[in-house]
C-alpha cells in the first residue's frame, strides 16, 4: 500500500548501520516513540481511550499539533471501521501514516553537472553541527566522484576558519578562507571564482551561525546570495539548512526564519542521537515540505547519511532491536 515503505537495498552503502545506530539511541529514553507500542498497550483493545494517550505521547515526542491532528485522524477513521483490531495492525497503521507525511520531503541532493560550481550555500545557527556537516558532506560527495572545494564563510566564530581547513584537509579538499573578520560575502565571491577556475564540481560555502531573530545577520546571509547571483543568476543552487534535532520545537521556529528569509531548500538534521524523541522530524516536514537531505546521529563520518523514511520509522516506532531468542 506504502511503497515508501519499501526497503532500500541492504547493499546500499551505509544505510544499515546509520539507521542501526539511530534506531538505538532514539530509543534510549522513555518517550512515546521510544519503547516499543507492545509495552504501550499490552493486551489493551484499541480504543478512542488508547489514542487520546497515543496523541498525548506524540505531542510530547516533538511531532507537533497540526502532524499529530493528521496522524491521530487517520487512526480514529479506521477504529471506527473496525479496521484495527490489534497492535499489529495499530503499530502498521501508524508507521505508514507517520511514512505518508515524511515521504514527500525525503528528497535526496541531486548535483546538476550542468552548473559548475554547483553551488551549496549551508546555513544554520550556532551549535547546530553545521560546520562538521560541511565536512561530512565533502567526503559523500567526493566519494560519488564530485571535485569540491569549501569557501569558509563563517569569519564571525573563532576557530571556525580552522575547524574547515581541517576538514579540508582530512578530505583533501581545498578551502578558500580570509581573516578572521573578513565580509563573509567577500570570501564566498573569491570562493565561487576559485572553483570556476579549477573546474570544481561543487562549491560548499560555510556561514557565521546565525541567531535567527537577529535581523542584521539574515540581511548578511542576503547579501552573500545576491554576490552570488552576480557571478551566475541562478546561484546558490542549492540553500542547505542544519538544525539540531535536540532543540525540538526550536528547531521548527529556525526552520521557519530561515525559509522565509532565504528560500531554503534542503535541510540536514544532526544531532538525532541527542534526543530520545525524534518527532522534530515529522513536525517540520508536516509543516514546511522542505526536502530532508541528510541526517546526523554522530561524530564519524559514518554517522552522516541521505534520510530513509523506511528505516527511519522503524527507529522510530519500533523500538530498539532486540536479538533472537
Amino acid at each position: 500500500m506504502f511503497d515508501f515503505l519499501k526497503k532500500p537495498s541492504a547493499d546500499a552503502p551505509g544505510v544499515r548501520g546509520l539507521f542501526g545506530r539511530l534506531r538505538a539511541r532514539l530509543n534510549a529514553g522513555q518517550s512515546l516513540l521510544t519503547r516499543d507500542l507492545a509495552e504501550f498497550v499490552p493486551g489493551r483493545r484499541v480504543d478512542a481511550e488508547l489514542l487520546e494517550e497515543l496523541e498525548t505521547r506524540l505531542l510530547t515526542a516533538d511531532v507537533g499539533m497540526p502532524a499529530t491532528e493528521r496522524i491521530l485522524e487517520g487512526l480514529r477513521r479506521r477504529v471506527a471501521r473496525k479496521e484495527l483490531g490489534d497492535l499489529e495492525a495499530l503499530v502498521a497503521a501508524l508507521k505508514g501514516a507517520i511514512a505518508e507525511i515524511l515521504a514527500p520531503v525525503a528528497q535526496p541532493l541531486v548535483i546538476d553537472r550542468g552548473k559548475r560550481p554547483f553551488v551549496v550555500l549551508v546555513v544554520g545557527v550556532n551549535g547546530s553541527g553545521k560546520t562538521t556537516s560541511i565536512g561530512k558532506l565533502a567526503r559523500w560527495l567526493g566519494d560519488r566522484g564530485h571535485k569540491v572545494l569549501l569557501a569558509a564563510g563563517d569569519t564571525f566564530r573563532a576557530a571556525a576558519v580552522e575547524q574547515l581547513s581541517a576538514w579540508g584537509a582530512r578530505n583533501d579538499v581545498p578551502v578558500v578562507a580570509q581573516a578572521a573578520g573578513a565580509d563573509p560575502a567577500a570570501v564566498i565571491f573569491d570562493a565561487y571564482s576559485a572553483a570556476r577556475a579549477r573546474d570544481t564540481d561543487v562549491l560548499l560555502a560555510d556561514t557565521a551561525g546565525r541567531l535567527q531573530n537577529q535581523a542584521h545577520l539574515m540581511e548578511e546571509l542576503k547579501k552573500v546570495r545576491r554576490v552570488l547571483a552576480r557571478q551566475d543568476p541562478t546561484a546558490p543552487h542549492e540553500v542547505l539548512l542544519v538544525l539540531d534535532a535536540s532543540q525540538g520545537q526550536n528547531a521548527l521556529a529556525q526552520a521557519r526564519v530561515f525559509h522565509a528569509a532565504l528560500g531554503v531548500t534542503g535541510i540536514v538534521l544532526t544531532k538525532l542521537d541527542g534526543t530520545a524523541k525524534g518527532g522534530i522530524v515529522i513536525a517540520i516536514a508536516e509543516e514546511l515540505r522542505i526536502p530532508l537531505r541528510f541526517v546526523g546521529v554522530g561524530e564519524a563520518l559514518g554517522d552522516f547519511g541521505e534520510f530513509d523514511v523506511a528505516d527511519f520509522v522503524d527507529a522510530l516506532v519500533a523500538g530498539p532491536e532486540r536479538d533472537a531468542p
